[in-house]
């Protein structure tokens, strides 16, 4: 479309209504307490900025929500980065940006110096032993509810959906080019481009596909080389960052492709306690790549990786915004973002397959991960209880399992 809606167009050019001050300080007590996961954390910033304080209308944060599903990367950080750009500009951006990652970097740093100093003993193995079932179970749970909610009763979109689960299984990694290779099925299956749009959305996707090739191959340079390990980790985060659609989780098959099989960094239980910090911390489950960073490389490879992660959701949300506001309704757009997001909810489950093959080895892990998904489905309980309460299971049965 050429221009936006009059209500959507006004709404973004409004005059800031909440000073950059209350903003920043209120992002940064939601990144501090905001549990939930990002449709929660959505949810938060709804209730607070539009119902409560009235400091974002109803149509500014659709535009701000719709711009952060569309592009890749964590909802939540993005959706808060967008609506700190309608209110305040690039300023507005960054500091709200910072704000609301800042609390739960500085959380999943001091969780990584406790798993560093304290891994060794048997209380830590323990808990970990616990936690890496319950997050199987979370995983899958958060794999059913983002496919259902994303493809519906869509035949198209849930055949993008077996195929990307059938391919990750095989591959037993993510395969970043068939997210856009879905995406341009959907264009061309559902918005029927004409032939100067077939070309050039032909011509993008193809340009996306040799970026990702040659990606690849740095990645392979980088890991025979492996004297730059900080590059490394900025390199691999940052086209994490730029590549994954989806929910926070859905990043989760392509960090263990990275991190466990090509790059070798952590094993694969060290990868599961990895995926378990994100649960028991507040803020975008990504930053999970904090505690896989100071494993890597101490607090300067957490740098790299928190940096590596979050500047593509900060160049996706704010170099888009402007255009965003006059294409937000564009069909051909949307239809992309279809299949690359039906893709992602496939490799999530193929991920949770993969995952659980490795995760599950005995019978009190077995019991431990059918147990948390009961209750996930039966209860609803909230992530970090259930994390808890697996981690002190794990405290009472690793004892026996060592012992027998």
């Amino acid at each position: 479309m050429d221009s936006a809606p009059p209500i959507a167009a006004s709404a973004a050019a409004a005059a800031p209504r909440a000073p950059l001050t209350q903003l920043v300080r209120y992002f940064l007590c939601l990144g501090t307490l905001g549990f939930g996961g990002p449709v929660a954390l959505a949810g938060f910033m709804h209730r607070d900025l539009v119902e409560a304080r009235r400091w974002v209308d109803d149509e500014e944060y659709r535009l701000g929500l719709a711009l952060a599903q569309i592009m890749p990367g964590p909802l939540a950080a993005q959706l808060a980065i967008a609506l700190g750009y309608f209110q305040h500009g690039l300023l507005g951006a960054t500091l709200v940006g910072l704000a609301f990652i800042l609390p739960s970097f500085l959380m999943v740093v001091g969780i990584s110096i406790a798993y560093v100093r304290y891994g060794g003993l048997w209380w830590m193995q323990a808990l970990f032993y616990g936690i890496g079932a319950a997050v199987i179970a979370i995983i899958a749970i958060a794999a059913f509810k983002l496919a259902r909610s994303t493809n519906k009763r869509d035949p198209l979109l849930w055949a993008i959906f077996a195929v990307l689960a059938a391919v990750t299984v095989w591959a037993q990694a993510e395969l970043a080019e068939f997210f856009v290779l879905a995406g341009l099925v959907v264009l061309f299956a559902r918005a029927r481009p004409g032939r100067r749009e077939a070309v050039a959305a032909a011509a993008g996707g193809l340009a996306v596909l040799g970026l990702i090739w040659l990606i690849e191959r740095w990645f392979v340079t980088l890991a025979i080389g492996g004297k730059h390990v900080l590059v490394q980790i900025l390199a691999f985060f940052t086209k994490a960052g730029a590549f994954v659609f989806g929910s926070g989780l859905a990043i989760v098959p392509f960090l263990h492709q990275g991190v466990v099989q090509q790059f070798g960094w952590l094993n694969e239980h060290q990868f599961l306690d990895a995926v378990a910090v994100a649960m028991i911390t507040p803020g975008p489950v990504v930053i999970t790549v904090v505690f896989i960073g100071y494993l890597v490389a101490g607090l300067l490879g957490a740098v790299m990786a928190a940096i590596g992660i979050f500047l593509p959701v900060y160049v996706f949300t704010v170099v888009p915004a402007p255009w965003f506001r006059h294409n937000r309704d564009n069909a051909h757009l949307k239809a992309f973002v279809q299949g690359a997001t039906a893709a992602a909810t496939g490799a999530l489950s193929g991920a949770v397959v993969v995952l659980a093959s490795r995760a599950i080895y005995d019978v009190a892990t077995a019991a431990v991960a059918l147990a948390s998904l009961a209750v996930l489905w039966r209860f609803k309980v909230p992530e970090p209880i259930l994390v808890t309460a697996a981690g002190l299971i794990g405290v009472i049965v690793w004892p026996r399992v060592q012992a027998g």
